[in-house]
């Protein structure tokens, strides 16, 4: 699972970019998209973030729709290159059956286009990943040490708007 944070607030110019807290709407996308899990009943064992503040409370409004997962924050996600985030997602230990992981485009819309080489949402998902979407991506027959290019399914693809 790729989640990009949500929508952060800009009302204090002042404040370094991985200080910016998330907006009003931020906040409410983010509940939409912790109701979607929760009724999807998905629950990632590892959930990786950046330590960047709006991926930090975008973590702390959808944890509440998650089983108690294990919970990674990574300085090295934010604003990390879909390589980066490859080779992160190749470390993770091979009993690992599903990873959340929360962090910033460019580099999550280039690892999930990276990755994915089929799945009708793709091409929604060129356009545009905007932020509180969530990309589900499986991975058939492939171990995480061995994910390369074009190895997963993007299996869904829902933007905040979409959700009630």
């Amino acid at each position: 699972y790729l989640l990009r944070h949500a929508k952060s607030s800009w009302s204090d110019p002042t404040l370094p970019d991985r200080e910016r807290p998330l907006s009003r709407r931020g906040r409410r996308d983010t509940k939409r998209v912790a109701e979607h899990l929760l009724r999807l009943g998905i629950e990632p064992e590892l959930v990786l973030c950046s330590t960047a503040e709006r991926t930090r409370e975008t973590l702390a409004l959808v944890r509440p729709g998650l089983v108690p997962p294990i919970v990674r924050l990574e300085v090295g996600l934010y604003a990390a290159p879909a390589d980066k985030l490859l080779e992160r997602l190749r470390a993770v230990p091979e009993q690992v059956v599903s990873v959340l992981l929360i962090g910033h485009n460019p580099g999550l819309q280039d690892l999930a286009l990276l990755i994915a080489s089929a799945g009708t949402e793709l091409e929604r998902l060129e356009a545009k990943f905007p932020t509180a979407a969530l990309a589900t991506l499986t991975l058939p027959r492939i171990t995480w040490r061995r994910l390369s290019e074009g190895d997963a399914v993007l299996t869904a693809f829902v933007v905040p708007k979409r959700l009630n």
